[in-house]
């Protein structure tokens, strides 16, 4: 193999600049050609390709965001914009391609490889962690870490005025992060998409924390389980209770990655050359446990990761 191209595509995610870091670096270690596509699909329907060197890819290793940015894709799911995505690739001579996003890119990569025959590889990136197969997806630890900063900077305005505050993180289909954050912030509780919720009983639970002497309540709500300012509306009327909102929203996915994030991703690099090399075609990376493997991409998007909702239990025990 001697020329590849990588995007990045869909939302970004933190360490996806230190996992195209890592693609550059080993490709051209190996005596192979990497090209960069701009904005994704998109991107390479309109032919936005470049060669990628060293000297691109130095001092973003502690960057958020993706150099190469992102973009949604309408022509890319037409038939007519596979097609042309696929001359193009052949037009530029090359031989495989390194996808870095999550599910709907995976699923755009599974289509060049089952369709048009595109030797594809798969990262995923993506805060949520929804993507079946691995532990992690890059960017995930970075997003916890920034919630978990936001919920103790907003726990010391809380005490001082006896308040709860409702916190609205992402995860509009998966509420992981939204429960991790919630377990390991010390918060009341968190309200997932996965399990419908009987705010009536955590009303009670957190006037009764009021009455116990707490001195202040954090409730954190996963986007896709309701509005924080709905919920935040019921507490007021049902509870009697001083409620403020907090939407942390994008600035889940921007920052610095952590060190497992950039760790994470330039192991995920190195691998998906590797994998290129090795003809390890239609596949994804995966983290399972310490180790990297490669599972088919046709499985990571057609299979559901499950949320432990054993998970709420241990929350609401940490929280007697």
């Amino acid at each position: 193999m001697k020329k590849i191209a990588l995007m990045t595509s869909g939302g970004d995610s933190p360490g996806m600049n230190a996992c195209i870091r890592s693609i550059v670096r080993t490709s051209i270690s190996k005596g192979i050609k990497v090209c960069g596509i701009n904005r994704g699909y998109e991107g390479l329907i309109n032919d936005d390709i470049f060669e990628l060197t060293s000297a691109h890819v130095a001092n973003i290793i502690q960057r958020g965001g993706t150099i190469l940015k992102s973009a949604r894709s309408k022509k890319f799911m037409t038939t007519e914009g596979q097609i042309e995505a696929v001359n193009i690739l052949n037009r530029n001579n090359i031989e495989g391609l390194i996808v870095i996003g999550g599910e709907g890119s995976l699923t755009g990569a599974n289509i060049l490889y089952k369709q048009y025959n595109i030797k594809v590889m798969g990262i995923p990136g993506s805060i949520d962690n929804d993507i079946y197969g691995t532990d992690f997806a890059i960017g995930v630890d970075s997003a916890l870490n920034r919630i978990i900063n936001a919920i103790d900077i907003i726990n010391d305005t809380a005490s001082s005025h006896d308040r709860t505050f409702i916190i609205e993180v992402m995860g509009r289909n998966c509420g992981y992060l939204a429960l991790m954050s919630s377990i390991a912030g010390g918060a009341e509780y968190a309200f997932i998409p996965e399990k419908n919720i009987n705010i009536d009983e955590i009303v009670e639970m957190v006037k009764q924390r009021y009455k116990e002497g707490k001195s202040r309540s954090i409730i954190i709500v996963a986007e896709g389980a309701g509005s924080a300012s709905s919920i935040a509306k019921i507490f007021r009327e049902k509870g009697y209770i001083d409620t403020r909102i907090t939407v942390l929203g994008h600035l889940q996915r921007g920052g610095s990655p952590t060190y497992f994030d950039r760790m994470l991703a330039t192991a995920m690099g190195i691998k998906a050359v590797e994998g290129l090399i090795e003809g390890e075609y239609g596949k994804m990376i995966a983290l399972k446990g310490s180790k990297l493997y490669y599972i088919p991409i046709e499985e990571a998007i057609s299979k559901k990761k499950e949320l432990e909702l054993d998970m709420l239990d241990i929350n609401k025990m940490l929280n007697v």
